[in-house]
């Protein structure tokens, strides 16, 4: 059964950092690709949230334009972690982060953590 939990989200200001975690249940990363994705105000509609970063697999990384530079999305297989790294944050940056786990196309969802950019 997997299960996903996030934490890390706060109130920052521009420019400050903040490191997310997503403990990922019965997860395994080397079958699983793992994501963060976000939504201005948290939709629960899967299709309106924006990507963020991944990892997959193999390890390699990707990111979404907006975030590029900026965030860094890591795995800590001996905690079953997944982090995003979030630096530079802006005011635009605001919103709720989901950490996705995606086995061929079969998605699972946290229930998100809430990031706020604002001075």
């Amino acid at each position: 059964q997997v299960q996903l939990v996030e934490s890390g989200g706060g109130l920052v200001q521009p420019g400050g950092s903040l490191r997310l975690s997503c403990v990922a249940s019965g997860v395994d990363f080397g079958v699983y690709h793992m994501a963060w994705y976000r939504h201005p105000s948290g939709d629960e509609r899967v299709e309106e949230r924006e990507f963020v970063a991944v990892s997959t697999t193999t390890g390699r990384t990707n990111y979404g334009n907006s975030v590029k530079g900026r965030f860094t999305i890591s795995t800590d297989n001996a905690k079953n972690t997944v982090y995003l790294q979030m630096n530079n944050l802006k005011p635009e940056d605001t919103g709720v982060y989901y950490c996705n786990a995606d086995l061929a196309g079969c998605d699972y969802w946290g229930q998100g953590t809430q990031v706020t950019v604002s001075s």
